[in-house]
C-alpha cells in the first residue's frame, strides 16, 4: 500500500508537469484540459482553485451514483493536480517567456511521453481514478448505456467542443484555439493508450513489484 500511494502521487505531479509542459508546447491538451482551459478564462480565479471546484462537483456525482471508483487517488488528484499544473506554468514562463516553434515541437513530445508515465504510475497504483474518469466508468458500468470507450470518445468531445467555447466566451482569440484543442488533443487521443501500456510494462508494474530486469 505504501509503495502504491508513492506511485499514485508520484503519477499525479508528473502528470500535472505534464500538462504546464502542454500548455508551453501550446499545439493543444488533453480534451479534460481543454474544457479546464475553456472554463478557466470565462471565469478568473486560479487554475488550481478552479480545478479543485470542477472536480468537487463531478466527485459529487460519483459520490451519489458510485462509489466504488472514488479512492486515495482521486483525491490526492483533486487537492495536487490544479495547483501544481498552475506553478509549475508560470515557472516555465519566467524561464521561457517565448518559446521559439522548435522548443514548442519540444515541448510536445517531453509532455506526450510525461503524461503518459504519469498515467502509468497512476494507474498501476490502482487506488481509484479520477473524477472525471469515473464519470465514464459509472455510464458505461453502472448505467449500462453503452461501451466505456464510445461513452469516452463522446465525453471528450463534449470537454473539447466546451471548452473552445468558452475560451472563446471568455474574450479569447480564434486563433487561440489551436493551443486549447490541437494536434496535441489530437495525439493524446489516440497514442496516450498505447504509450501508457509500454510504460506499464516496462516501468510501473516492474516498480509495483520491485522486481529489476533479469536476462533471458
Amino acid at each position: 500500500m505504501k509503495r502504491r500511494i508513492i506511485m499514485s502521487i508520484a503519477g499525479v505531479l508528473t502528470g500535472a508537469v505534464s500538462v504546464a509542459i502542454f500548455k508551453m508546447a501550446a499545439f493543444g491538451v488533453d480534451p479534460f484540459q481543454s474544457f479546464m482551459s475553456g472554463i478557466s478564462t470565462l471565469i478568473p480565479i486560479s487554475f488550481g482553485t478552479l480545478y479543485v471546484i470542477v472536480n468537487a462537483v463531478l466527485l459529487l456525482f460519483s459520490l451519489i451514483f458510485d462509489r466504488h471508483y472514488i479512492g486515495i487517488a482521486t483525491f490526492i488528484n483533486l487537492f495536487l493536480l490544479g495547483y501544481v499544473t498552475e506553478y509549475s506554468y508560470k515557472l516555465f514562463r519566467f524561464l521561457i517567456p517565448a518559446p521559439s516553434m522548435p522548443l514548442r515541437i519540444l515541448f510536445l513530445i517531453i509532455g506526450i511521453v510525461i503524461i503518459c508515465i504519469g498515467s502509468s504510475l497512476y494507474i498501476t497504483a490502482d487506488l481509484g481514478v479520477s473524477t472525471y474518469d469515473a464519470v465514464a466508468l459509472i455510464m458505461a458500468e453502472k448505467w449500462k448505456i453503452g461501451k466505456f470507450r464510445f461513452i469516452r470518445i463522446i465525453t471528450d468531445v463534449c470537454c473539447v467542443v466546451s471548452g473552445c467555447i468558452m475560451f472563446l466566451a471568455g474574450g479569447g482569440q480564434l486563433s487561440g484555439i489551436p493551443a486549447v484543442a490541437g494536434i496535441g488533443t489530437i495525439i493524446t487521443a489516440f497514442f496516450m493508450g498505447p504509450l501508457i501500456e509500454f510504460f506499464n510494462v516496462h516501468l510501473a508494474r516492474k516498480l509495483l513489484s520491485g522486481r529489476k530486469d533479469k536476462k533471458a
